[in-house]
């Protein structure tokens, strides 16, 4: 018999994420961070949305969270992996909570975590639209079906490190050098249509993948 997965990860993968969260946070304060919040989100935005970012840039946008928009209570979209296990426990440092699961693994019981937090507790939610596999930069049905299903407005986010260590990962993930510049970019929030058609949902896909090309260095 296969032996079960523990969702909660264990002891060493918790303590990881844990000792990664204070890292991160560690290294965000040294960060000289500009934000252009064209989203309203910073102020009085009255629904939930979905934060959208691309996987390489995970590293800072708990600390962004943290420091400008501590306001706006959220959650994560993480994998069912040991990944996801140490993700969920290094954004918990930042006061982020975290629904497990991917679109290969409890996808179901992840989708109806991210429905409950979006229409029944109001909760904004973070997605990487080319994860957890990639490929990079590609922006997944998932995200937009989110945004159909549940009504909420899809803010694309882009963050621009301009002194970065990059690793040898599928996404190129970055790590950005302690007291170097981030911008990040909170653009207006898109909305999606319920019931669109198979042209119209492709064509608001890419729009949004589009938006949050923008900038990029690496797309090749």
């Amino acid at each position: 018999m296969a032996k079960k997965t523990d969702i909660r990860g264990t002891r060493k993968q918790r303590i990881i994420g844990t000792v990664a969260g204070w890292g991160l946070r560690i290294v965000g304060s040294t960060l000289r961070i500009k934000v252009t919040d064209n989203s309203g989100l910073s102020g009085d935005y009255p629904k939930p949305v979905l934060w959208a970012f691309w996987h390489n840039t995970v590293f800072v946008m708990p600390y962004v969270r943290l420091k400008f928009f501590r306001h706006r209570k959220v959650v994560v979209l993480t994998s069912a992996s040991k990944d996801g296990a140490v993700l969920e426990s290094a954004v918990n440092v930042c006061d982020i909570g975290a629904v497990r699961g991917s679109s290969s693994r409890r996808a179901v019981a992840a989708l109806i975590a991210l429905r409950k937090a979006i229409q029944d507790d109001g909760l904004d939610v973070c997605i990487t639209p080319d994860g957890p596999r990639g490929p990079k930069y590609t922006l997944q049905p998932g995200i937009i079906k989110m945004a159909e299903a549940t009504g909420a407005p899809l803010v694309p986010i882009r963050v621009e490190y301009k002194n970065s260590w990059r690793l040898k990962t599928w996404d190129a993930f970055r790590i950005p050098v302690p007291f170097s510049r981030v911008d990040v970019i909170l653009e207006t929030p898109v909305e999606i249509a319920q019931g669109s058609s198979d042209e119209m949902f492709e064509e608001q896909r890419i729009a949004v993948e589009k938006c949050m090309q923008q900038g990029l260095d690496d797309l090749s």
